[in-house]
């Protein structure tokens, strides 16, 4: 079992046993930013599902469409990921121009991060985590990953900076063993990172955000310590290409020129909009941005997993029994009171939070579909649906371990080394060298066919050249009729 930290409500993101069910009937609105997540209470004191159309609508992202998924397999050759092709990819920003910039042969790379708050990762974080790896294979693009050791520290009364540096320690080892290419991934702590052009960018960002903005973002107040109100410029640093240049070289005015993409839970959009607003005013692109939905806790909808409820989530280090025993006494299910009114109306696959798990996990769509139509009908019962959840994350969980124990400190080493990443096989540097020539011949080629047309029109004008009789030169007007005609009509 990990170590766990108590509820505590100043550590993000909140999931408090309060959040988890809620007895005061008293009726709250959902809460969603990177401190806390509910979906809110009724008047009857049930916890209520997340309104992830409604953040959508209210973060002013724009949803994914069938249409834009097309889109992406078409232009990357690969099949969207099952979390992309279910909608546990809710909206994004600016995926389409990432695509243009796929398409152009321009560099980008893809960032993402985790806050470190406990010993190991559990299932929730991992989602992410895979969504990630996938657009690093579907991209070969290079990866950043940020373990935000710092703000761990900052948000939390209990935490220390010792305890904060060993879980990113601890933690990175768990993001390696989740698959990603060494060649094209670079994961820091901030606690051991932030200096140089990466401190440059948060001074730059610092400096050009006010407390007011802050606090209309986040909802903080004059009590908040002051590196909560700076956290955000440290977040944004990570979004700007010149704070890595050992990754993608020295040249400022050409790196400033590669954004990235940001795969992230949804409720971190607020720290991303606040780089999105400055971006562009300090010389930068814009983040581009994938939002995920969350792994409901096992307590069903209207939260999320969290780090410090470990009754709430499958971590990444439980045993079988562990994850057999949380899922048959803690998942919410939406099935009904008895087995015979479960196969006479069925469960509710949309609150059932086994069947919600394995829409996350299962590969297989067609059988994802077969489980559901068997439940929803009453020909599969809760036990079942449960023991088909059971066996799918004691497996992924099983696979996941194995990878762990080949994460030695010289894998972990290798990751935290400061070097070039590869894009399609090839550095940044010179990635960006050859869509300078790219667009340098483009031009060129533009040139010589712009003024190889105005010499055919050139041409083709001394060739049908209206004339002008003396009349209309003495008028000082051009007659317009061609050479052809002039002179020729009878009238």
């Amino acid at each position: 079992m990990a170590s766990t930290l108590p509820d505590e409500p100043g550590q993000p993101p909140k999931l408090t046993q309060a959040t988890l069910a809620n007895k005061s009937n008293v009726v709250t609105e959902q809460v969603i930013n990177p401190f806390e997540v509910s979906g809110g209470v009724d008047e009857t004191g049930k916890a209520l599902a997340i309104d992830f159309d409604k953040i959508v609508r209210d973060f002013g992202a724009t949803a994914m469409t069938p249409a834009l998924l097309e889109r992406f397999e078409r232009v990357t050759g690969k099949r969207p990921h099952r979390l992309m092709r279910r909608g546990m990819v809710t909206s994004h920003r600016d995926l389409d121009k990432m695509l243009d910039r796929y398409e152009r042969g321009e560099p980008f790379y893809l960032y993402t991060g985790r806050g470190p708050s406990s010993d190991s990762m559990h299932v929730g974080h991992a989602m992410p985590f895979e969504l990630t790896r996938y657009l690093q294979e579907a991209f070969d693009c290079p990866l950043v990953i940020m373990l935000t050791d710092d703000e761990k520290f900052m948000h939390s009364d209990k935490i220390t900076i010792k305890d904060a540096k060993r879980y990113a320690l601890e933690n990175s080892k768990d993001i390696i063993a989740l698959g990603f290419d060494p060649k094209k991934t670079f994961i820091f702590s901030d606690f051991e990172f932030v200096s140089g052009a990466f401190y440059e960018n948060m001074c730059l960002l610092a400096k050009h955000t006010t407390f007011n903005q802050i606090r209309g973002t986040f909802g903080f107040d004059e009590h908040v310590n002051i590196g909560k109100i700076h956290f955000p410029a440290t977040q944004s640093a990570t979004a700007f290409a010149t704070s890595f240049p050992h990754i993608f070289g020295e040249d400022e005015l050409k790196t400033r020129n590669i954004p990235c993409l940001i795969p992230c839970a949804i409720d971190q959009d607020p720290y991303f909009r606040q780089c999105r607003d400055r971006a562009e005013k300090l010389k930068h692109k814009k983040p581009a941005l994938l939002h995920m939905l969350f792994l409901p806790a096992l307590q069903g909808p209207g939260s999320k997993m969290s780090a410090s409820v470990s009754t709430s989530a499958i971590f990444l280090s439980d045993k079988p029994n562990e994850i057999k025993n949380k899922i048959n006494k803690y998942a919410f299910s939406g099935g009904q009171d008895t087995a015979e009114k479960q196969r006479e109306l069925g469960g509710r696959a949309d609150v059932d939070v086994p069947y919600q798990y394995l829409s996350f996990f299962l590969e297989d769509d067609d059988e994802l579909e077969r489980i559901r139509q068997d439940y929803e009908s009453g020909k599969l019962m809760t036990g079942e649906i449960k023991a088909i959840c059971i066996k799918h994350l004691q497996q992924f969980v099983a696979d996941f371990q194995e990878r762990r124990k080949a994460v030695s400190e010289d894998v972990r080493a290798d990751f935290f080394a400061r070097k070039a990443l590869l894009f399609q096989g090839k550095t940044a540097e010179q990635m960006m060298n050859e869509a300078e020539e790219r667009k340098k011949k483009e031009k060129a080629e533009k040139k010589a066919a712009d003024q190889k047309a105005k010499e055919k029109a050139k041409e083709e004008n001394v060739a049908v050249a209206p004339q002008v009789t003396p009349e209309d030169a003495g008028k000082g007007h051009k007659k317009t009729t061609s050479t052809v005609s002039v002179g020729r009509s009878k009238a």
